[in-house]
């Protein structure tokens, strides 16, 4: 029987929970895809409208290129986009008073309860999985999806780059 070292043990252990990490991401990826769809379906919105509106809501008000720059999208696209956003009551250009031809985009929050009721379930389901975790243990959850989060902003950037 061959002994395996415990460094040897630790370092597999680690490369396989890394790869159970990874894969875990790229369902959770696809659930959270298939959940966006069906909130979009019952608001009337495509994926793409829905996480523009997603982005408007956090870190508007923002420019149309900002928009287009941060989504990934080709602007002529982007109008298309705000267009249905505007006429369906969920967002609003308005020019920027310091400079009259500059237009912002800002979410109304009118139909938000919509958005909300529809990811109710997503949210207590959250809460309760989050009740099981220490503080300590939801500050290492947090610092990883952060760091997670960050690195796949700069592979989008490197790939956007070229």
């Amino acid at each position: 029987m061959t002994s395996v070292a415990p460094d040897a043990r630790e370092k597999r252990r680690h490369r396989q929970l890394t790869t159970t990490i990874r894969e875990s991401l790229r369902e959770m990826n696809i659930q959270m895809s298939l959940l966006n769809r069906q909130v979009g379906t019952h608001l009337g919105l495509k994926d793409a409208d829905l996480a523009c509106l997603d982005l408007i809501n956090r870190e508007g008000p923002l420019s149309p290129t900002a928009v287009a720059s941060r989504s990934g999208l080709h602007p002529a696209t982007l109008t298309g986009i705000l267009d249905r956003l505007e006429r369906g009551g969920w967002i609003a250009r308005e020019r920027d008073p310091a400079d009259r031809r500059a237009v912002a985009v800002r979410a109304l929050r009118d139909r938000n309860a919509e958005l909300f009721k529809l990811l109710s379930g997503m949210n207590s389901s959250m809460n309760k999985i989050c009740a099981d975790y220490s503080v300590t243990e939801l500050e290492v959850l947090a610092d990883f999806l952060d760091r997670t989060t960050k690195a796949g902003q700069r592979a989008t950037d490197e790939l956007a780059t070229g």
